[in-house]
């Protein structure tokens, strides 16, 4: 019963995202604004089904209804309920009933949120979003069925990937979900400022918001998958290269861009087709990183088995983009006649060089992720493109990032003079200088992580030295306190320090990186019962093993005692996890955090139980939890960034 509901509210839902494409076409060429109608109650009624649809998954999951074959393969009776739910999104066709039920919801708030506004783009902007429901509603109801029936029941199931079995598989697929989802917005919004010849600013400022939230979740989904692989996957490290996590970074790169460049096109009207050609490749690279990770094309821990959904995946792409960039080229004659750029030293210069900078990264990291693909083409045989190519191509780039980071907000629009350059850098540069000189007399000589900490120290020179001067000037004027004066700032030009608190989140990212990249210390060793490894200020006491009986794994653990300059830090218990249907153990790594370093502890490997031998990994990961606190900072911005203040009668909407 509940598979026959889950697959029947597929259908309804595939029929009605297909009116709602079909819909604005028939009123468009027969004038009844009655299809146009018709188009918004298509989106309100798919939400109901894909809802009742994802429901009845749920509920197979959670009442382990296993005559349903991706309920008995995702999940056990012995599975606890919250990793059962978890199992919605735990495999290839839960985790596409997840994109699209994501998608019908920013799909619903869209229509709700403008049902009496933009009634030129509204129509257009509905059938792009019920096109890419109905190609998602398609491969649910065809190709890739979660609802699809096994017999004979089998009396247990064989549950979760190990790996899935951690508290951040609550959060992290649903945060990256949704900002690939959230770029649908903006791009249907795009495409029917095309279709209907529009092409000023409107949607720009119309989208604004909605681009900040899908990014905002792009880069929490990350930040959250890079800390689950720090902590789940036992290495030691965040971010591998690998090329599903490439595939999730990608997007990121365009809507980042597409952010910067926005500003000029509202500001000077220039970058028009660079900004419609931004939002296409960022909507268009969640589409690869789709295809990437369901069509077992590469090898990674992340993807999902090989499914039947990469070709179709594939050409929906091609799709996408031979419409896209044909629309806009059939638009060219109403995108001519910018203005030309002043100077090459200004705020519009900056962020054009930014966009240079961040599109270069994703050529980079693009070309690296899918030469593996060209390699087996061409010659026959794979060539795996490894972590050395990866950072020595991006950390240039990403370095001169940082710089322009402190040099886009605060140079003059138009043309900078050298009065605005001194008041705004003289100072900062000095400051970050100084701190570069104490760095080098006091702990690093090596050329990179110079340069990282000297721009980092710059950009945060610049924000808290024109944010002090702007609170100053404040306090002058209407004689208020620093905080009052800071928070009146922020609400009267909430795009402007919401993005320079973003800017410090990513300085303290980058500080992070860069500590933990160029001076960790590692150490492994084989220790019998009551032996010490010293690594660094650590001294680390092997007290034994010990096993444990799980719900649904069998555990051996690990007992560490652990000292820093003889003051106890306590018992530290790294595991190794062993599950009845995987060949090899899952590692369990811990960690012991302050803001100036981790202690990180791997079991290796362990003799029989009785002789009380262990291999132990040891490492000293430097300034690591700055990067999960520059999340917090970067949440903090944004949320700055996006509030709706209301200040002086003045209220903001959505499209504000």
């Amino acid at each position: 019963m509940t598979a026959a509901v889950g697959h029947a509210s597929v259908f309804l839902a595939l029929v009605l995202a297909l009116w709602g494409m079909t819909a604005p076409i028939l009123g468009y060429r027969t004038g009844k604004a009655g299809f146009f109608s018709s188009a918004r109650a298509a989106i309100l009624g798919q939400f109901i089904l894909v809802t009742l649809s994802s429901s009845a998954l749920i509920y197979g999951l959670v009442t382990t209804d296993f005559s349903i074959r991706y309920v008995a393969f995702n999940t056990t009776r012995a599975t606890p309920i919250y990793y059962r739910v978890t199992g919605l999104w735990g495999a290839l066709e839960g985790s596409l009933l997840l994109w699209e039920w994501i998608l019908i919801i920013f799909s619903g708030l869209v229509a709700w949120t403008y049902k009496d506004h933009h009634r030129e783009l509204m129509p257009w902007v509905l059938m792009i979003l019920s096109m890419v429901s109905a190609f998602f509603l398609g491969v649910l109801a065809f190709a890739s069925n979660p609802f699809e029936t096994i017999f004979p029941i089998p009396s247990d199931g064989r549950g979760l990937n190990p790996l899935l079995e951690d508290a951040n598989m609550m959060s992290h697929p649903p945060l990256l979900y949704t900002g690939f989802v959230g770029l649908t917005v903006p791009y249907a919004f795009a495409m029917a400022a095309l279709i209907r010849g529009k092409l000023d600013e409107a949607w720009i400022v119309t989208t604004r918001r909605w681009t900040i939230t899908a990014w905002f979740f792009l880069t929490m989904g990350n930040l959250v998958g890079a800390w689950w692989s720090y902590h789940v996957l036992g290495w030691g490290g965040y971010w591998a290269w690998d090329p599903v996590e490439n595939a999730a970074f990608m997007p990121w790169l365009p809507a980042t861009a597409f952010l910067h460049s926005v500003q000029v096109q509202e500001r000077r009207r220039m970058l028009k087709v660079w900004n419609l050609s931004l939002i296409i490749i960022a909507f268009s690279l969640t589409i690869f990183g789709t295809f990437l990770t369901r069509s077992g094309v590469l090898s990674s821990i992340h993807a999902f088995s090989n499914g039947p959904v990469g070709t179709i995946f594939l050409a929906f792409l091609a799709l996408i983009l031979l419409a896209s960039f044909g629309l806009l080229a059939y638009r060219a004659d109403l995108l001519k006649g910018q203005p030309e750029m002043d100077s090459m030293i200004s705020r519009e210069s900056a962020f054009l060089l930014n966009n240079v900078v961040l599109v270069s990264a994703l050529f980079t990291i693009f070309l690296g992720t899918i030469f593996p693909l060209i390699s087996e083409a061409v010659a026959g045989a794979p060539v795996s493109v490894g972590a050395p190519y990866f950072n020595s191509a991006t950390v240039p780039l990403f370095l001169l990032l940082v710089f322009l980071m402190a040099v886009g907000p605060m140079i003059a629009w138009r043309r900078a003079s050298w009065d605005n350059l001194r008041r705004n850098f003289l100072w900062p540069a000095v400051a970050s200088l100084i701190i570069a000189l104490a760095l080098f007399i006091g702990w690093i000589r090596e050329f990179f992580p110079l340069l990282g900490f000297t721009l980092c120290a710059f950009v945060a020179a610049t924000i808290l030295f024109d944010t002090g001067l702007a609170v100053r000037t404040r306090r002058k004027l209407a004689g208020e306190g620093i905080f009052t004066a800071l928070a009146g700032l922020a609400g009267r030009n909430q795009r402007r320090y919401g993005g320079l608190v973003v800017h410090l989140g990513i300085v303290l990212i980058a500080l992070g990186i860069a500590g933990s990249m160029s001076f960790s210390i590692e150490r492994q060793a084989t220790l019998g019962q009551g032996e010490t490894l010293a690594v660094g200020a650590y001294r680390i006491r092997f007290e034994g093993l010990r096993a444990s009986k799980q719900p649904t794994h069998y555990r051996i653990e690990g007992a560490f005692q652990v000292s820093n300059n003889g003051h106890s830090l306590g018992l530290l218990s790294p595991a190794l996890k062993f599950f009845p249907n995987q060949q090899s153990p899952v590692g369990r790594a811990v960690h012991r955090s302050t803001f100036a370093e981790d202690l990180y502890l791997i079991l290796s490997g362990f003799s029989e139980l009785e002789k009380n031998r262990a291999t132990l990994k040891v490492l000293v990961r430097p300034l690591v939890s700055w990067i999960w606190l520059g999340g917090v900072v970067i949440a903090l911005g944004t949320l700055v960034a996006i509030w709706p203040f209301r200040e002086k009668g003045r209220e903001w909407r959505m499209e504000d």
